[in-house]
């Protein structure tokens, strides 16, 4: 693993987390598993562990580290935490779209968000999308706006088709 970053993302889990690691680092092509914790007798009152579970697994996803942790059950993932993917075309849209939603939460899917299984919420969007939302037309923005919201996967030729108008 790299030098570690000053800000790392740590993802609580009830006892998930190495499932969770293998299924991210699957997904992401760039990504390495990094160093791991376990629990140990210290502390068990307060993290009913048994002594050798996995505590932590540090992981980087496309140059990105994060860490995951087994916490238990009293914190579970919501849509206000989100991490997104900037795609570079249809493709992978498509790829990160499909294999992100892998078992997770159909009726979470909007205007390019998803969550997956682990209930981790996802925004797969064109790296073009920053661009087509800040312009100075006005009238630019609201057709991508209207667009995007009629959308579950975001649809690349749909958005440039409404920005170009």
């Amino acid at each position: 693993m790299p030098k570690v970053q000053m800000i790392t993302p740590c993802l609580w889990f009830d006892d998930e987390a190495e499932e969770a690691v293998a299924f991210y680092t699957k997904v992401f092509k760039k990504s390495k598993v990094g160093q791991m914790s376990r629990y140990g007798e210290v502390g068990r009152e307060m993290h009913h562990k048994a002594p050798g579970t996995v505590m932590t697994i540090e992981f980087e996803l496309d140059g990105q580290a994060f860490t995951a942790l087994n916490g238990g059950p009293d914190f579970k993932f919501n849509e206000a935490i989100s991490f997104q993917v900037h795609c570079d075309d249809q493709a992978e849209i498509d790829y990160f779209w499909e294999k992100l939603g892998e078992g997770g939460d159909e009726n979470a899917q909007m205007c390019g968000w998803l969550k997956d299984r682990f209930g981790v919420s996802w925004q797969v969007v064109p790296r073009e999308l920053g661009k087509m939302m800040s312009d100075r037309d006005a009238k630019k923005t609201g057709r991508v706006m209207e667009a995007l919201l009629k959308m579950k996967k975001l649809d690349l030729a749909a958005l440039k088709n409404a920005y170009a108008g």
